[in-house]
């Protein structure tokens, strides 16, 4: 059992119809039939979302997301329309509100590797394979792969897990055409995002997107490059055959899993909320991503 700890309520803006209430997003339709994107500061740990947020989270995702697609639209379009506040939606919606493209999205997480770790590192351990792409022999927990890889995954429901797949499988559901255009977007986006980060002294380990058509046009979608999305190291502290340290909600998992917060992974009990110290130190990382990776201040 997992999923919500609390699922919390949608809000009701006028002229904006809820769609869905996801782990971190909420997503209504206009009267224009444009989607509502409205990042929240919950966060998620071992497939629940827990009770505790973390303030300015779903801004920072959501202004980080912004400058990654000025950087990367030129390699393909994206999703976004208007960074406008509905009429009548409240104003902390501020700063954390895409109106963008309804679209139609495809039902594959497109995931990128430029290195090993997670659920690849689990794969690699018993088969030398990752998602079935073999690999050399030799590599740990953090090394650099010898060229990036597309790893696609399926998407789960809140409270499941994505299952990685291979590349038939995805052009089995996709066709080859459309699963081959997957490919090579998630590639070159990853490409050019993990020279911008490695320029600011941040490894870019792996990430995951997602896509949907207008038409026949391709169209980058949801977030990108966010601490929620992506494994962000730090450049000057990474070093292979190790678990590195990130710029995510690895406080949060810490904490959960230690015995101060007397909570079974295991049971099918909800986590208990978290301390303020951890809330605190869990912001502190996502805003220093964002710093370090757009140059400017938090605000």
């Amino acid at each position: 059992m997992s999923g919500f700890v609390e699922k919390p309520e949608p809000i009701q803006v006028p002229g904006l119809v809820h769609l869905h209430t996801g782990k971190v997003r909420d997503l209504y339709q206009n009267e224009a039939g444009d989607l509502v994107m409205v990042a929240s500061d919950r966060i998620s740990a071992y497939d629940w979302v827990l009770q505790s947020e973390i303030p300015d989270k779903g801004r920072v995702l959501t202004q980080l997301s912004l400058w990654w697609f000025d950087q990367l639209a030129d390699l393909v379009p994206n999703h976004v329309l208007s960074t406008d506040l509905p009429a009548g939606a409240p104003a902390d919606w501020a700063g954390r509100t895409l109106v963008c493209k309804s679209l139609k999205m495809l039902p594959v997480e497109c995931v990128a590797r430029g290195y090993l770790t997670g659920s690849g590192l689990v794969e690699y351990d018993e088969s030398r394979t990752v998602c079935g792409l073999a690999l050399p022999e030799g590599l740990v927990d953090g090394s650099e792969l010898p060229a990036p890889i597309f790893t696609p995954a399926t998407k789960a429901e809140v409270g499941e897990h994505d299952e990685n797949v291979s590349y038939e499988e995805v052009a089995r559901r996709v066709g080859a055409d459309t699963a081959a255009q997957l490919r090579q977007a998630t590639l070159a986006v990853y490409s050019r995002a993990r020279d911008i980060a490695r320029d600011r002294g941040i490894v870019l380990a792996d990430t995951k997107f997602e896509f949907g058509f207008e038409g026949d046009r391709l169209i980058l979608a949801d977030e990108v490059l966010t601490p929620d999305s992506s494994r962000f190291w730090p450049a000057d502290q990474w070093q292979p055959g190790r678990a590195q340290p990130s710029y995510d909600k690895q406080f949060v998992r810490d904490w959960l899993t230690s015995a101060e917060s007397g909570w079974d992974r295991k049971s099918e009990q909800p986590p208990p909320a978290l301390p303020q110290q951890v809330v605190e130190q869990t912001r502190a990382k996502y805003i220093e991503a964002y710093e370090r990776l757009t140059g400017t201040g938090w605000s």
